[in-house]
């Protein structure tokens, strides 16, 4: 017999909200991020736009997922142990991905920096690439998060 649904107390559902609404931004900003440097095709204007959307959209939502994550990790008393796969890829995409997350903003930074000069489009395009492989890996967690395989 399969379950229907699962009834957690309703402490737990503030933190879940904030990490949920938290990888909603993440991704959005993340797609946003790489659609605009994807498409830029040298515009300045585009470029930078693809930057501060990864800075001003994409970080504040890694960070608002981060906490929601560790605060309802914690609430659940989730381990190693004895959760499901689901939650171990969630932990192996979030952590090197906040990693990647800020080499991006660092290259795109500098790139955008050098805009001024009529340089740095390699670096934003290192950026982009950074960000495409980013929300590849972002969209696996969100399946894992809602298919939960192997819970």
């Amino acid at each position: 017999m399969s379950m229907l649904a699962a009834i957690r107390p309703d402490d737990w559902n503030f933190p879940l909200f904030l990490h949920v609404l938290g990888a909603m931004i993440l991704v959005g900003g993340v797609l946003t991020g790489a659609t605009a440097l994807a498409l830029a095709r040298g515009s300045a204007n585009m470029l930078r736009t693809g930057y501060y959307s990864l800075l001003a959209v994409a970080l504040p939502g890694f960070i608002l997922m981060r906490v929601g994550a560790a605060w309802i990790a914690d609430k659940e008393g989730v381990d190693d142990e004895n959760s499901g796969a689901w939650v171990g890829i969630g932990f192996i995409v979030a952590d090197p991905g906040g990693l990647l997350l800020v080499i991006s903003l660092v290259l795109g930074g500098a790139g955008v920096y050098r805009l001024r000069n009529g340089k740095g489009t390699r670096l934003l395009k290192a950026t982009m690439v950074i960000s495409v492989v980013l929300l590849v890996a972002y969209l696996v967690a969100v399946w894992a998060m809602t298919a939960k395989p192997d819970a």
